[in-house]
């Protein structure tokens, strides 16, 4: 696959003036993200909204029937939709997964590891800037190396959470789903499966927190249109940004 400009170009110096300051002249509109990597974003995002509000009320039921249980089905139906929403919770992850190898550039493996010299550096960049202690953050077209690192961790939550509730999932399943039940001894029995699901739940509604936060930040410093690119797959840009050794 060839790599665009911004990844073609070597040894391009980071521009030193602010990105907020760039005159429309300076900016280039850039399609950073492809439409699987934005789609599997928002699906994924919505998975989890919906996981956990299921989730914890089949851990703790909080919404108890007012009439006869028999005819409300709380929990039953709770269930169903946190069975299939884990389901394309699954699918999805497994395709982003997939298109780590397969898809556009910006949406490879190579931006979750910092693998560039600079982008070793920026890592330390981003740590001051969250930290406050530089007031802008380095400009990274795509993933910056930060965040594209607890990315991979992240990804290992959502297998966490995937395998752990396949199997507490297939020991009242019948059909295919049991195959599943291998899973529960590996976890160290039923109910260490659930309090890693729980515990694995909690982390990732953490990242979520910061992530949302951190987002908005580095959005309105930047400038440069990062939470607008999570639906048209543009960024705007530098002409620097050909610089880019990324």
């Amino acid at each position: 696959m060839t790599p665009p400009p911004a990844a073609a170009v070597k040894g391009g110096a980071r521009p030193e003036v602010s990105h907020r300051k760039h005159d429309v002249e300076g900016i280039e509109r850039v399609y950073v993200w492809d439409l699987l990597v934005r789609m599997s974003h928002w699906i994924i995002m919505m998975s989890v909204f919906i996981l956990a509000i299921t989730g914890i009320y089949i851990g703790k039921p909080y919404l108890i029937p007012t009439g006869p249980a028999s005819e409300q089905l709380v929990m039953a139906n709770m269930k169903t939709l946190h069975f299939y929403t884990a389901i394309i919770f699954a699918l999805t992850v497994a395709s982003r997964v997939i298109w780590m190898f397969v898809g556009s550039y910006y949406a490879r493996w190579h931006q979750f590891v910092p693998m560039s010299p600079r982008r070793r550096r920026d890592v330390f960049g981003m740590l001051k800037f969250y930290s406050f202690l530089s007031k802008e953050p380095p400009m990274n077209v795509g993933h910056n190396p930060l965040t594209g690192f607890f990315y991979l961790l992240v990804f290992g939550l959502y297998f966490t959470l995937i395998l752990t509730g396949f199997a507490l999932y297939s020991v009242s399943a019948t059909g295919y789903m049991q195959m599943w039940e291998f899973l529960v001894p590996i976890f160290g029995g039923l109910q260490m499966a659930r309090w890693i699901h729980h515990l694995a739940m909690w982390f990732l509604l953490g990242f979520v927190a910061h992530h949302i936060w951190s987002a908005m930040l580095v959005s309105r410093v930047e400038g440069m249109g990062l939470i607008d690119s999570l639906f048209s797959g543009y960024k705007f840009l530098p002409k620097s940004w050909r610089n880019r050794d990324d």
